[in-house]
C-alpha cells in the first residue's frame, strides 16, 4: 500500500512538473517521440507489406516449380549471359512430362499480348497464353462457369479459349459469353469458359488474360523465337526439394549437358521470392531499429539531463522530505517514477503521431498499413525502459543527498 502511495505521489508530481514546464518537457521527450513514431510507422508499413506479399505469393504455390530460360532473381550484368541460353522447347517440356516421377501435372506455356474484340467492343493488351489442359492444375486456372480446355481441344488444336473475368465483363457485360466467337489478334476463337476473378499479382492483372491450346497459339502467332515456360505441379509440397533435383537432372539429360557444364536453364520456385523479400524487409527492420534506437538514446540523454536539473532545483525540497522521515529509497523511487512518466508521455505522443502518419499513408497511397497492439505495447515498454535506465542516475544522486546540506541549499 505504501508503495502505491509513493507511486501515485510520484506520478502526481511528475505531471505537475510536465504542466509547469510544457515546452521544456516536449523538447526533452522529442527524441522519444521521434523514436516511437519511426518504429510504429515503419513496422506498420512492413506488416502491411507482409500481408500484401503473402496474398500475392500464395498464388504461386509452394508445390509448383517453373522451368524457364531466365531465373527470377538476377543481377543486371547477368541478363546478357542468360539471354544467350537456348530456348526451352515444347518437345523438351513433353520429355519432362514423360520422365518426371514426382510431378502431378506439367504445363508448357507461351505468352503474347493481343487485342481481344467482340462486335464493337475490344480489350487491349490481353495476355494470351498458349498451353495444355494441365495448366488448370499448375496455375489454379479454375473456370467460374463454362469449362477449361480438354486434352482433345489441345491435341486437335481447336480454336477455343478460356478468358479472364475482366475480359468477359468488358466484352460481354451482362451477356453470356459461352459459345461466342471473339477475335484475338485477327483470329477467331470460341469462348468455352470464364475464369474466377483473381485480381492483381505483382502488378500483373490476372483477370485480363486468355488461354488457348498451345498448337493453336503457334499457328496463330508463331513460336519460333519464343522460349517455353514449363510449370510443374509437384505431388506434395514436402517433395519440392527432391523434385527440383529430379527436374534438374532431367533437363541436363535432355540437353546433353556434360558434368563440367553449368545449367543453361533455371528452375524457379516460391522460396526464391521469399528469400529476396526477406532480405529487403530485413533492411527496413534495420532502418527502423537504428533510427528508433538513436532517437531513444537521444531522448534518454535528454531525460537524464532534465532530471539532473530537476534534482538541483529541488534539492531543498528533497532535504525537507528527508527531514520528515523520507528514506533514500523513497526519494529514488519518486524520481524514477518522474523519469518514467516523462518517457511514457513521449511514448504516448509518439504512438499518436505514428497512428496519424500511417493514416496519412493509407489516404495518400494504396499501401495498406497494419498497426498491431503488440507493437504499441512494445513501444511503450521501450519508452518505459529508457526512462528507468536514464533516470536511475539522477534518482540515485537525489537519494544520496545529505539531508542537512540539502536543507541549506537555496
Amino acid at each position: 500500500m505504501r508503495i502505491l502511495i509513493y507511486m501515485w505521489e510520484g506520478v502526481r508530481i511528475a505531471f505537475d512538473a510536465l504542466k509547469a514546464y510544457k515546452m521544456r518537457s516536449i523538447l526533452t521527450t522529442l527524441g522519444i517521440i521521434i523514436g516511437v513514431t519511426t518504429v510504429i510507422t515503419i513496422v506498420a508499413l512492413i506488416q502491411g507489406l507482409n500481408q500484401a506479399f503473402s496474398r500475392e505469393i500464395s498464388a504461386i504455390g509452394t508445390d509448383t516449380l517453373y522451368i524457364q530460360k531466365f531465373p527470377w532473381i538476377m543481377n543486371d550484368n547477368d541478363w546478357f549471359k542468360y539471354r544467350n541460353r537456348k530456348n526451352i522447347t515444347l518437345e523438351e517440356s513433353e520429355r519432362v512430362r514423360q520422365l518426371s516421377t514426382l510431378s502431378l501435372a506439367v504445363a508448357p506455356s507461351i505468352a503474347t499480348r493481343r487485342t481481344a474484340k467482340f462486335q464493337d467492343k475490344s480489350v487491349e493488351s490481353v495476355i494470351i497464353f498458349g498451353t495444355n489442359a494441365d495448366y488448370m492444375i499448375t496455375s489454379n486456372a479454375v473456370p467460374e462457369y463454362g469449362r477449361f480446355m480438354s486434352e482433345n481441344d489441345v491435341h486437335e488444336n481447336r480454336p477455343v479459349c478460356v478468358i479472364g473475368w475482366e475480359v468477359a465483363q468488358k466484352l460481354f457485360d451482362q451477356a453470356d459469353p459461352l459459345g461466342k466467337r471473339i477475335n484475338i489478334g485477327g483470329r477467331k476463337f470460341r469462348v468455352i469458359g470464364v475464369l474466377e476473378k483473381k485480381g492483381s499479382m505483382f502488378g500483373f492483372n490476372q483477370d485480363i488474360i486468355g488461354i488457348i491450346p498451345i498448337g493453336a497459339f503457334q499457328s496463330a502467332f508463331g513460336a519460333q523465337r519464343r522460349s517455353v515456360e514449363v510449370e510443374v505441379k509437384i505431388k506434395s509440397p514436402e517433395l519440392i526439394e527432391e523434385a527440383e533435383y529430379e527436374l534438374t537432372g532431367i533437363m541436363r539429360r535432355i540437353r546433353k549437358l556434360t558434368p563440367e557444364k553449368e545449367n543453361d536453364f533455371a528452375i524457379n520456385k516460391q522460396s526464391m521470392l521469399l528469400d529476396t523479400y526477406n532480405k529487403l524487409t530485413s533492411t527496413l527492420w534495420a532502418v527502423a531499429i537504428g533510427v528508433g534506437a538513436i532517437s531513444l538514446l537521444v531522448g534518454g540523454i535528454g531525460i537524464m539531463n532534465i532530471m539532473l536539473v530537476s534534482v538541483t532545483e529541488r534539492t531543498h525540497e528533497i532535504g525537507i522530505r528527508m527531514a520528515i522521515g523520507a528514506r533514500g529509497r523513497d526519494i529514488l523511487v519518486q524520481f524514477l517514477i518522474e523519469a518514467v512518466v516523462l518517457s511514457l508521455s513521449g511514448g504516448l505522443i509518439g504512438v499518436l503521431v505514428g497512428f496519424l502518419a500511417t493514416w496519412v499513408v493509407n489516404l495518400a497511397t494504396e499501401w495498406v498499413t497494419v498497426i498491431s497492439p503488440t507493437n504499441v505495447l512494445l513501444s511503450f515498454g521501450f519508452a518505459g525502459a529508457v526512462g528507468i535506465f536514464f533516470g536511475y542516475y539522477p534518482a540515485r544522486k537525489a537519494a544520496a543527498l545529505n539531508p542537512i546540506e540539502a536543507l541549506r541549499y537555496e
